[in-house]
């Protein structure tokens, strides 16, 4: 869209949808600032335009573009992939309605004069690659992974703290039975077999995903050209020059991971997303990228805990980042009281890292460590007066501690509170059989 004059003052309707300003447009679409007061939201409205539909040779490609998109309202469910909401097949103009994200794309950050931070594009990375792996696990390949199709969140200090992947255009859907448009995708970002028209798998997008990781990271993609056909020999035939020779503070391990991901042979990459993302939060957990500004836990090692966790055993990807961002982190010194006899309950923890003993009248009757939960009746109780603690619960390991209250669980998805349920329901029957032990068999116990 770089180089149109956009007037941003469309006002009227496109369907039951109110609009507010032109997002952009480009040579088959235009984006809308819309309001849906239905759901009492902003989206997001692509629409085709009749113009490129009409189009002899290139309007049947744009429709099955479209078709690709639509097939997949209310599907993808993730919080690093923009949701669509509809889908209207309007004879001369059809149009999705998306999840409006404010901000920009990841381009504005591939200039040589605005690159992020490199711990930040690590971050970047893991994110996308679980998302993306999200999206294998539907049966989705993307396609078209490049920066463009990155929306960027920032903060008000422009910092970005989240992305979200877009543009599902061009997605093979492998259960699909329809003919599908291929050698689809931006020349820069595809890889070897994606342009020979191959049969793709998971491993044609953590090549796109390497190569935008690499031109985020050098301000430049792996390969430029003149001609797409001097572009396409190199992706062929040549090497990417090493990251670390490109820019300052990148170490071999990161030359490694990226380069990895643009190996030319499918089978010499990762053989998986979750290998790539863990490839990726491994630089991080093993101090092979400077923290500069991040200084404090990332989401990434917040997630990778939370995978560890036998609390959380039973919890999908997707449940686990609910987590991540819902719950309040908090970590605990030695001696700490979590909760004292007789005080009412209104948060839970799950003890991420460290311990807790538990104290009944003076003496220790319970030794909680990582995975396990304290404090639930503030959540499962009917009423308040069993939410009162009967216990002291004291840190005796500096602790880190995952909480929520009932409220703030409240706002997670219903799925994700019934994997709660599920789990506490665990915590309890241990319990509960650990005191018919204790009752049955004392001097094992003690």
């Amino acid at each position: 869209m770089e180089g149109i004059d956009i007037d941003t003052s469309v006002t009227g309707q496109i369907g039951k949808y109110d609009v507010i300003r032109r997002l952009g447009e480009g040579a088959t679409s235009e984006v809308f600032l819309c309001r849906d007061e239905f759901f009492q939201r902003n989206v997001a409205l692509k629409r085709v335009r009749s113009a490129a539909l009409m189009d002899a040779v290139d309007g049947p490609v744009y429709a099955r573009f479209f078709a690709a998109e639509a097939a997949l309202v209310g599907r993808l469910q993730h919080p690093n992939v923009v949701q669509i909401y509809d889908a209207v097949a309007d004879p001369t103009a059809p149009y999705l309605v998306m999840e409006y994200v404010p901000g920009t794309t990841l381009k504005a950050f591939c200039r040589p004069d605005q690159l992020l931070p490199l711990e930040l594009i690590v971050e970047i990375g893991f994110k996308l690659a679980m998302a993306l792996s999200y999206v294998y696990r539907e049966g989705l390949i993307h396609r078209d992974v490049k920066p463009a199709n990155i929306l960027a969140i920032t903060n008000e200090q422009g910092l970005v703290t989240d992305v979200k992947i877009t543009d599902f255009g061009s997605v093979l859907n492998m259960a699909a039975d329809a003919t599908q448009v291929h050698q689809v995708g931006s020349l820069a970002y595809m890889s070897p077999e994606q342009l020979d028209g191959q049969v793709l798998d998971c491993r044609a997008d953590i090549y796109s995903l390497g190569a935008v990781l690499y031109h985020l990271i050098a301000g430049r993609p792996p390969f430029e050209a003149s001609s797409q056909a001097v572009l396409m020999n190199l992706i062929y035939n040549q090497d990417p020059s090493p990251l670390s020779g490109l820019r300052s503070g990148v170490n071999q391990a990161v030359d490694e991971v990226i380069l990895k991901a643009l190996a030319k042979d499918p089978k010499d990459r990762y053989a998986n997303w979750d290998a790539f993302a863990q490839a990726l939060s491994g630089l991080i957990a093993d101090h092979k990228v400077p923290r500069g500004q991040l200084q404090g836990v990332l989401d990434s090692e917040r997630f990778n805990l939370l995978r560890s966790l036998d609390f959380f055993t039973s919890f999908g990807d997707v449940e686990l980042w609910e987590v991540v961002h819902r719950a309040r982190w908090q970590r605990f010194s030695f001696g700490h009281a979590l909760y004292r006899r007789g005080e009412e309950g209104r948060t839970f923890h799950i003890i991420a890292q460290g311990s807790v003993e538990v104290f009944r009248t003076g003496k220790r009757v319970a030794l909680l460590g990582a995975g396990t939960s304290v404090g639930e009746m503030a959540y499962l109780a009917p009423n308040p007066e069993l939410r009162r603690h009967s216990t002291d619960v004291i840190v005796s390991e500096p602790a880190t501690t995952i909480s929520f209250t009932p409220e703030s669980l409240g706002q997670v998805s219903p799925n994700c509170r019934h994997l709660f349920d599920e789990a506490f329901i665990r915590v309890l029957v241990r319990r509960l059989h650990a005191a018919h032990e204790a009752l049955a068999h004392p001097r094992r116990i003690m």
